[in-house]
C-alpha cells in the first residue's frame, strides 16, 4: 500500500475508533465537566501520549505476540479493570463543593501530572488495544514502509486521538455548559463514575481472545 493510501485509509480508521465510546471518552467526559477545561484537556494528552506504548510494540510486531498470549492479555485486562474500578469508586464517591447542598468539602484540582498519568493509564493499559493496533497495522504497513514513514503514521495517530478528545473537552468545559452542571457537578461524577466502574467490572467478564 502507497504511503498515502495508508495515511488515508488509517485516518479514517482510527477517527472511528477514537469516537467510538468507551473508558477514555467517559475519562475526558469527567475530567472536562467537573474540574473544567484544563483537566480535560491534560487527561487527552495523556490518553494521546498512552498510544504511543501500542504503536511501539504494535511496530515492532509485538501485537501478534501480545494478542495471542493469554496470560498477556489477562495481566492486561485485570489492570485495567482494577484502575477502571478505582476510579469509578472514586467518582461514586464524589461528593458536593462548598456551597452545593450545605456541604463544605472542596474539590481540589488534580496536578498536571497526575491528569496526564491518568489518560495515559487509562489508555495505555486497554487489553482489547493490541488486537485493534494487530487489524490496523496489518491493514495499512507494508515490510517495505521505511522507518521515518511508520513513525509519521505514528505520530498522526497520536495527534488524531488528541484532537478529537480536545475537542470534546473543549465543548463540554464551555461556559455555558459548566454552568449547567456547576451545581450538580458531583453528581456528574457519580453518574460518570458508576459508568467508569460498569466498564471495569464489564472488562473482569470479558473474554481477551479472538
Amino acid at each position: 500500500m502507497e504511503f498515502y493510501q495508508a495515511f488515508l485509509t488509517l485516518t479514517l480508521v482510527h477517527l472511528l475508533g477514537a469516537a467510538s465510546p468507551g473508558p477514555d471518552f467517559v475519562m475526558v467526559s469527567q475530567q472536562s465537566l467537573v474540574h473544567g477545561r484544563r483537566a480535560g484537556l491534560l487527561v487527552s494528552l495523556g490518553i494521546a501520549l498512552g498510544l504511543s506504548i501500542h504503536i511501539i510494540y504494535s511496530s515492532v510486531g509485538l501485537a501478534t505476540v501480545i494478542s495471542e498470549s493469554s496470560i498477556v492479555l489477562s495481566v492486561m485486562k485485570y489492570l485495567a479493570a482494577a484502575y477502571l474500578i478505582y476510579l469509578g469508586w472514586k467518582g461514586i464517591r464524589s461528593k458536593a463543593a462548598v456551597g452545593d447542598n450545605d456541604q463544605n468539602t472542596t474539590v481540589k484540582p488534580h496536578s498536571t501530572m497526575k491528569l496526564i498519568g491518568m489518560g495515559f493509564v487509562c489508555n495505555a493499559l486497554n487489553p482489547k488495544a493490541p488486537l485493534y493496533f494487530l487489524s490496523v497495522f496489518t491493514l495499512v504497513l507494508s515490510p517495505e514502509m521505511p522507518v521515518s514513514e511508520l513513525v509519521l503514521l505514528g505520530v498522526w495517530m497520536m495527534f488524531i486521538q488528541l484532537v478529537w478528545f480536545g475537542a470534546v473537552a473543549m465543548v463540554l468545559s464551555k461556559p455555558t455548559v459548566q454552568a449547567k452542571f456547576k451545581k450538580i457537578g458531583h453528581w456528574v461524577d457519580r453518574v460518570l463514575g458508576t459508568v467508569m466502574l460498569a466498564f471495569g467490572i464489564k472488562l473482569l467478564f470479558t473474554s481477551t481472545t479472538r
